[in-house]
């Protein structure tokens, strides 16, 4: 009993400081640069220059603004990007390819934090960009096609920032965002470190590794890889991101081996990030199977391109 009640204090320990210390200035940064960029327009007008770029790939104005949301930001801020195409009469079409796309993308809260474990930020977010744009071709062009593709109002990129606030007004708004982002994942973190944890403590992660290192070296991947992978698919990128440097920190994984796994594990497609996603709406949820198909399509484009930079 005492070596639980020390696992759950060691893993609460961790989720604090992963929350509090790596993942809430981050975001603060990164979402007062957002709301920064669009409250002086700038934001629009990137979404206007790269519309008709990305149309061919299923996506529209409204597609393009939650690639930014989920690149520079965090996996749950398109979630009202996603409501507002369905609430605008956006077609199930586009709604796919789009949520296709957002769930083979690197989300910015995890990959920004794991810079500090030697992530390559540059290299993790163009791949992931070519992933995601497959996705959404895959979702719009093959699995999505039966999908109604008839648009019934104009789309709005309008939302509840303060456009015309001052720069503290958008700080101080950014600030109260990413402490909620930080502390809704803090319950979640803190529970999937201490299940994890515990499984691993009954003997039945090391005797699947046992059973998968011979075939994980094979490919290049640590053995770690499993456990990580467990935890990822399971509880999420942000669950898995404290368990990797939990495991950077103890020398069991190197920056090599870190950028190597981001292929197989940054991105959004997972039981609790689909299950947040789908909170857009009814719509956004009858297009669910077509998007994980789609997304699918381009995370398996990400794990080649990582292997062949980073085995």
């Amino acid at each position: 009993m005492d070596q639980i009640a020390t696992l759950v204090l060691q893993s609460g320990r961790s989720a604090v400081e992963l929350a509090l210390f790596i993942l809430l200035p981050i975001m603060i940064i990164m979402l007062s640069l957002m709301r920064w960029l669009e409250a002086r327009g700038w934001l629009q007008r990137i979404v206007t220059l790269l519309t008709p770029v990305l149309r061919p790939f299923g996506l529209t104005g409204m597609g393009v603004f939650a690639m930014i949301q989920v690149l520079m930001v965090s996996f749950a801020a398109p979630i009202a990007t996603l409501a507002m195409m369905a609430r605008g009469g956006a077609s199930d079409r586009h709604i796919a390819a789009t949520f296709a796309m957002v769930l083979a993308l690197a989300q910015a809260n995890v990959v920004f934090p794991m810079a500090a474990v030697g992530l390559n930020i540059p290299a993790t977010m163009l791949i992931a960009l070519g992933g995601g744009l497959l996705a959404a071709a895959a979702c719009y062009y093959g699995f999505g096609r039966q999908l109604n593709n008839e648009e019934q109002l104009g789309e709005s990129l309008t939302d509840d920032q303060n456009r015309g606030g001052d720069l503290l007004a958008v700080i101080r708004k950014a600030g109260q965002d990413a402490w909620d982002i930080a502390m809704g994942a803090l319950p979640l973190l803190v529970v999937a470190l201490v299940a994890v944890k515990l499984f691993t403590l009954s003997g039945a992660i090391q005797w699947l590794e046992q059973l998968t290192t011979p075939v994980l070296a094979g490919l290049g991947y640590p053995g770690e890889t499993l456990l990580l992978g467990i935890t990822k698919y399971v509880a999420g990128g942000t669950a898995m991101m404290g368990l990797a440097v939990e495991a950077f920190n103890a020398g069991q994984l190197s920056s090599q081996e870190i950028n190597l796994l981001a292929g197989l594990l940054l991105f959004p497609l997972d039981v609790a990030g689909v299950a947040i996603l789908i909170a857009a709406g009814k719509r956004v949820a009858a297009v669910v199977r077509p998007a994980i198909y789609g997304a699918l399509i381009g995370i398996s484009f990400r794990i080649l391109m990582h292997w062949l930079m980073f085995s």
